[in-house]
């Protein structure tokens, strides 16, 4: 049969990895997909700019429109990310009958509905491994490999920047900010790091390994996101010694009452192997109802890793190239019809337990006045530590308490009363902790 032709959009360092993954092991590739797979033309903002790749036998343009309404070419590859021109690039690219990959997570996480919506109508396929956790298959994995399952939870370290810098900071004892800097020089963040170390980045990835997960609508805006910029070298010291480490973590739940979906740092006991993940590497560990939970590790970015999901999908796609749409893999899962309109948790309904740090004056009857706040809330404490004055000539101590599982709604009113009290030299810290057990 002849070759599959593919375009490509963009030959930054993921394109550029595609390119030379599909050079380097093309036969193998062609073995497993039953006929080659041939990318044929290629855009580019700058076509002169050397680059790791061989590009000879691709045609190059600077108008990605061109390779998207190009007839010969059967497959588009997006990979330029941002969700304005790629979105317009994508909608084209269905519209004139062609299937799509992508590794654009923002793309799908805010505009998935929609792609997937145009893609049914039109009998193409939407193939976007590439968009969670780089090179772990995990879309895969949850979508096929765990279909016998209900899926009960799921949590995951899914950007590199915020696992390194956490990482740093305990192994090292280094400040948030210091440790950034460094990523930044390493090329781990981005000049403006917001996307990573706010969370944001890892809310679009929850999102979609949520909806293959749930069988529901893509809902980036109901995501509660938080990034880890609040916490310190003292946190993440104190969590090594009462035996947890923290995390930034994707966690998705099915509870009685709806879904929860929410990213923030999290405390979890060093014993977990989803713990002891470090630097830049990703993992999500799943848990379904048959099988128990699973976890899945590897490399979350960089060049060859992704390409190896962008080819991945690509080999997908044309495997089905002359398959009955009907017969083909749903986008999320779940047949497009059964898809349910599950309630997604405010935040405020979410029951975790939590660590509290707070600077107090060192006096009697202070933490009387702390505890006596959280009991009238319904807040049990598991463990309390009261550390020494840093400071010689210092009068306020350090207390740090876990409590035990509490609604979000309460534990917000404790800290207002907590911080409303005259012993109390500062705001409080909170980070919420997780067992992560199969229970």
């Amino acid at each position: 049969m002849e070759p599959v032709k593919v375009g490509l959009l963009g030959l930054g360092t993921v394109g550029g990895g595609t390119v030379t993954v599909l050079a380097r092991s093309g036969a193998e590739i062609a073995r497993r997909a039953g006929r080659g797979i041939s990318i044929v033309q290629a855009s580019a903002r700058d076509i002169s700019k050397s680059r790791n790749c061989d590009t000879s036998g691709i045609a190059l343009t600077t108008d990605p429109f061109a390779v998207v309404n190009n007839p010969e070419i059967q497959i588009v590859a997006e990979l330029i990310g941002g969700d304005t021109l790629a979105r317009q690039l994508v909608m084209q690219a269905i519209e004139n009958g062609k299937h799509v990959v992508t590794a654009n997570k923002a793309l799908i996480a805010k505009h998935g509905n929609e792609i997937f919506a145009a893609a049914q109508a039109k009998g193409v396929m939407v193939a976007f491994e590439a968009a969670v956790a780089g090179g772990i298959p995990i879309i895969k994995a949850i979508r096929e490999g765990l279909t016998g399952n209900q899926i009960q939870w799921l949590a995951g370290i899914i950007n590199g920047t915020g696992n390194f810098i956490l990482t740093e900071m305990r192994d090292k004892g280094r400040e948030f900010a210091d440790v950034l800097a460094e990523a930044q020089a390493l090329g781990y963040a981005e000049a403006d790091p917001t996307f990573d170390v706010e969370g944001i980045d890892a809310a679009h990835k929850l999102t979609i390994l949520a909806s293959i997960a749930f069988g529901i609508p893509l809902q980036f805006e109901k995501v509660f996101t938080e990034g880890i910029s609040r916490i310190t070298r003292e946190d993440v010291s104190n969590a090594t010694e009462l035996g947890y480490r923290i995390k930034h973590l994707g966690i998705a739940r099915r509870t009685g009452k709806g879904v929860e979906l929410r990213v923030h740092p999290t405390l979890i006991p060093h014993r977990r192997l989803i713990a002891n993940v470090d630097g830049v590497m990703n993992a999500v560990l799943v848990n379904g109802d048959a099988v128990g939970p699973t976890l899945y590790y590897g490399a979350g970015a960089g060049a060859e890793p992704t390409a190896s999901a962008v080819v991945a999908d690509l080999v997908d796609v044309t495997r089905t190239l002359t398959s009955d749409p009907e017969n083909r893999v749903p986008h999320l899962a779940f047949q497009p019809d059964a898809l349910k309109d599950m309630p997604i948790l405010g935040m405020d309904d979410v029951e975790t337990a939590y660590y509290l740090r707070l600077q107090a004056l060192d006096k009697p009857g202070v933490l009387a006045d702390i505890t006596r706040v959280l009991a009238d809330q319904g807040i049990s404490i598991e463990a309390l530590i009261q550390k020494e004055p840093e400071e010689e000539n210092s009068s306020a101590v350090s207390v740090i308490m876990l409590t035990h599982r509490v609604p979000e709604r309460a534990m917000k009113q404790a800290i207002q009363r907590i911080q409303a009290l005259d012993a109390i030299t500062g705001g409080v810290v909170q980070i919420r902790m997780e067992q992560l057990s199969s229970k």
